[in-house]
């Protein structure tokens, strides 16, 4: 619309005078300029009251959803019942196409199912059954591909019957689809009818146009769309000509990136022509730049640097790819100068605050919320926006604290009420009795509900998590993500009939796939005018003085092609469609085009997201081979180029380097004063001494815990504490002899505690059969155990004060079971895998220790007594023990030890280094290697002492 058609206006035509309302007439010729009007192509019915009226896209994809799910109920094989929305959303994709290229269901006759795989046998018949109930829809209105196909043929038989007298001008288009492909060879008809077409290449020999017509071979090439538009218009490319007598941009590099793009097979066309390029090599790449970044960040904050480059120049830059998540790391980084690019594509509804906040709840509908969903929805800033947020948060704060830290993996509401009637706050107990309300209020069963009734329960749901305990409302549907999602939530409520009955999981689907398809413009701030990021579609029709090519990966710039759930290549072809490849045949277009652009950087990253290797895209590959294949002034081009990619790579590297060199930390060994050390320590913590006395540091001299995570899943820890339980209650319950059905008894013993204390059935079921394996095997050495000794205590505490050191120190512990023989003690303890014999005596000295605080009298109820037997049962199938036979000499030798060990910790010049004698290397990290930055340093590395005051 920036250019203007010149007319020149004769003196004999009659104008009007505005003013006088005279009619003047002109004798001299006056050259008016007018601007042209500007329509995009899905304009063209614009105006035309014939056509019928269109039917929305997301009922008819809600109609197909339908089918697709009965089909998936019959034919369960063909996909997973959850796969109904993505087959609906393949199937509108065939249908659009059916209606572009003008296929009637009436072509899938022609095609013999015998000759295909089963399950392309089931969806062409499918396909078969659905055709009539499409058409027979298409009687009342039509879909936007079918009506655009519609307003052609009214608008072009309008152009027969009376031609338009100004010129008519189609621009832009390569004409890949049928439908735009007829009407431009109507306008070509056209007294006054011009096709200008977008990127052709005159470089392309005869031979090779000729091959471009077999689209198995070359349908992914970037001519292949245009050479076909000629053929349907039966013109010869010869024929074309340049726009207003304009020259291609850039003759050499056109040449030779239409060389490097020929269709296969291409070597003999590379040693036949290759040669011809060499001369104008230097002008043909001299603004073309290549970068290979390790990795999609680095990539980003090179780009980000032209882009600031740009910036300083006063040029244009725009970055063009079809990886968003590059193109979200690129903006990020163009932020720490405080540079906003203008991004055409936004972000995604589901992305942004409501729509992050819309699909955690919807979670919740499908299972009930753990306590990590309601710490993510409560924590969330949509949630209960009023004026009591600070409130809020500080409630979330102590619940997560005091309940969910500490709790199980699933929510109880009746204790949550207790916990919060039981503070000093009234408010905790409305506030508490809000949550449970939005949280159980909606249905999570995964029976089948009308979609009217899921969409109500949701957005209510939302609006009142969203407001808050009070009466005020929130913000949710503010803000343009916010009001996006609220037109979201009409549209489909409007078309939630045609929806029916789906399951909750269902409506999941939808929703996801309903917001992730949305864009949202958010931006709070102007973009800069000079910088751009442009998706592959957006620009075709914009340019700039650089433009750089990002994420130049095989998979990502091109895709590759969806597969298609209904018609195979085969099937495709005799049906009249496209094969798939014609979307790489578009993206290869795209790329050829932007490289006719001055200067232009070629991006990608050795290593995707996932750190795996990815290859360069195809087109960046051949250019490479045929640079690299024109002898020394091609291999010397192409470094060239890598070598002005190299310097952007330089100059992020050094954006992101230190600007001092930051040492990293070494080993610690804290040496605190005697005061603060620890003057009582279990029989435990002891072992964490001997292997790890910068814990003990940490976790009795810093006084730090390890948070446990909100809703503590059920690892080896919690088992352990279930399998103690079960046999602390079978003993004393067998205080008085082991019953004929001792196993019996067992099972019943081991179902209550896991009914009362394992929430979770499957883990339940898991760890019962855990305790079966074990049961036989510990009954029989049980048997054994009864005949020379009875149980005296279970779960005992004891406590003891270590003698003959300069500073008072106690030992405690908790020993899960003493018997009593003939006067003498016996102690076991329970282990999910007993440690070694040697492992007890010189690191995992609890039962030595425990053995000393009896002997010494320290567990109430417990008269001293020597102890001669120590016993570590394994809670596992085999229930294998480790046996210690303690003589009192063994007691003193353990005794001094502890004594040793004591004293060497009282004393001031011994510090607390981290992981001396460390019992797993990297498998399982303590709870304070980060505190001790371990990493940083390695085990084998020399303690760095310090002092504390």
């Amino acid at each position: 619309a920036s250019h203007h058609w010149r007319w020149r206006m004769s003196r004999s035509t009659s104008t009007h005078d505005a003013q006088s309302g005279a009619i003047a007439n002109c004798s001299e010729p006056l050259d008016v300029a007018i601007a042209p009007r500007t329509r995009v192509l899905h304009q063209i019915g614009d105006g035309l009251t014939s056509l019928p009226p269109e039917h929305p896209p997301l009922r008819r994809r809600l109609e197909l959803a339908r089918l697709t799910r009965a089909l998936v109920d019959r034919e369960p094989e063909l996909a997973r019942s959850s796969a109904a929305f993505d087959l609906a959303d393949s199937l509108s994709d065939l249908l659009a196409e059916m209606h572009m290229e003008n296929v009637p269901f009436s072509a899938f006759d022609a095609i013999d199912p015998g000759l295909s795989a089963d399950h392309w046998a089931r969806a062409l018949k499918f396909l078969k059954i659905i055709g009539p109930v499409v058409d027979a829809n298409a009687a009342e209105d039509l879909d936007p591909e079918a009506r655009f196909r519609a307003a052609i043929a009214c608008r072009v038989e309008e152009w027969r019957r009376t031609p338009p007298r100004a010129p008519v001008v189609i621009a832009g288009s390569t004409g890949s689809r049928g439908a735009t492909a007829e009407l431009m060879a109507a306008v070509a008809q056209l007294p006054q009818g011009a096709v200008i077409l977008p990127g052709f290449d005159p470089n392309l020999p005869a031979p090779v146009r000729e091959k471009l017509s077999d689209a198995r071979a070359a349908a992914d090439h970037p001519q292949y769309g245009l050479n076909a538009l000629l053929t349907r218009l039966d013109v010869d490319p010869g024929e074309v000509q340049n726009w207003s007598g304009t020259q291609v941009p850039s003759p050499p590099r056109n040449a030779l990136v239409s060389l490097s793009l020929r269709p296969a097979p291409v070597t003999h066309q590379w040693l036949q022509e290759g040669p011809g390029l060499v001369p104008e090599l230097e002008p043909a790449t001299a603004g073309l730049t290549v970068l290979e970044a390790p990795d999609t960040r680095r990539e980003a904050v090179a780009i980000a640097v032209r882009m600031r480059q740009a910036t300083e120049q006063g040029q244009t830059c725009a970055l063009i790819t079809p990886d968003r998540a590059l193109a979200r790391r690129v903006a990020v980084s163009l932020d720490h100068w405080g540079l906003i690019a203008d991004d055409s594509a936004g972000r995604p509804l589901s992305l942004t605050a409501p729509g992050i906040f819309l699909r955690r709840l919807l979670a919740t509908m499908i299972r009930p919320p753990s306590p990590v969903d309601l710490l993510a929805l409560l924590r969330h800033p949509l949630t209960s926006t009023g004026a009591d947020r600070g409130d809020h948060l500080l409630r979330t704060s102590r619940l997560e604290l005091e309940v969910l830290r500490k709790g199980a993996p699933v929510l109880d509401w009746a204790r949550l009420r207790g916990w919060a009637d039981a503070q000093d706050d009234p408010a905790f107990g409305p506030w508490i009795r809000w949550i449970e309300a939005v949280f159980t209020g909606a249905p999570t069963n995964l029976g089948p509900l009308p979609l009217t009734r899921l969409l109500d329960t949701h957005r209510q749901s939302a609006e009142a998590l969203s407001a808050g305990p009070g009466d005020v409302s929130g913000k949710l549907w503010l803000e343009p993500a916010g009001e996006a999602a609220l037109h979201q939530f009409e549209l489909l409520a409007q078309e939630a009939p045609a929806g029916g009955d789906m399951p909750v999981r269902d409506y999941a689907a939808l929703l996801e796939t309903v917001l992730a398809g949305q864009d949202v413009q958010d931006r709070p701030f102007e973009p800069h005018p000079d910088l751009a990021i442009w998706g592959t579609l957006e620009a075709r029709t914009q340019a700039a003085d650089i433009l750089i090519l990002g994420g130049l990966n095989e998979g990502t710039w091109p895709r590759l092609p969806r597969p298609d759930a209904w018609l195979s290549r085969d099937m495709r072809m005799a049906a009249g469609l496209t094969l798939p490849e014609r979307q790489i045949g578009l993206s290869a277009h795209d790329f050829q085009q932007a490289m006719g652009s001055d200067e232009v950087v070629l991006t990608r990253a050795q290593r995707g997201d996932d750190g795996a290797p990815s290859g360069p895209a195809r087109w960046w590959q051949r250019l490479q081979n045929l640079m690299t294949g024109l002898g020394p002034e091609g291999a010397a081009a192409w470094q060239a180029m890598a070598d002005r990619g190299a310097q952007l790579a330089e100059l992020a590297s050094a954006l992101e380097a230190p600007r001092t060199d930051i040492p990293p930390e070494p080993r610690p060994a804290p040496r605190p004063p005697v005061a603060a050390r620890p003057a009582q320590l279990s029989v435990t913590a002891i072992e964490q001494l001997i292997r790890d006395p910068y814990a003990i540091y940490a976790r009795h001299i810093l006084r730090l815990r390890a948070l446990d995570p909100p809703g503590r899943a059920p690892d080896h820890l919690e088992r352990g504490e279930v399998s103690h339980r079960v046999l602390e209650k079978f003993v004393e319950a067998t205080r008085e002899g082991l019953p004929g059905d001792a196993a019996a008894l067992f099972d019943t013993i081991a179902d209550k505690v896991l009914d009362a204390d394992v929430p979770w059935p499957h883990v339940r079921a898991l760890w019962r059969a855990r305790l079966t394996s074990f049961r036989d095997g510990f009954l029989e050495q049980e048997a054994h155990r009864r005949q020379v000794s009875s149980p005296l205590m279970t779960e005992a505490t004891g406590k003891m004060d270590v003698p003959g050191l300069p500073a008072p120190f106690s030992l405690t512990a908790r020993a899960d079971r003493i018997d009593i023989s003939a006067g003498v003690l016996r102690i076991y303890d329970y282990k999910g895998t007993a440690p070694s014999k040697k492992e007890v005596l010189t690191f995992a000295k609890q039962l030595p220790l425990t053995a000393l605080i009896a002997q010494d009298g320290g567990f109430k109820g417990v008269a001293p007594a020597p102890v001669d037997w120590l016993e570590l049962i394994e809670t596992k199938q085999g229930g294998r023990s480790t046996l210690l036979e303690p003589l009192p000499e063994d007691h003193e030798q353990t005794l001094d030890d502890l004594r040793s060990l004591i004293l060497a910790y009282q004393h001031p010049e011994t510090p607390y280094p981290a992981r001396i004698r460390p019992k797993w290397s990297g498998k399982f990290p303590g709870d304070y290697d980060h505190l001790s930055r371990r990493g940083e340093w390695e085990d084998g590395d020399d303690p760095c002492v310090v002092d504390l005051s």
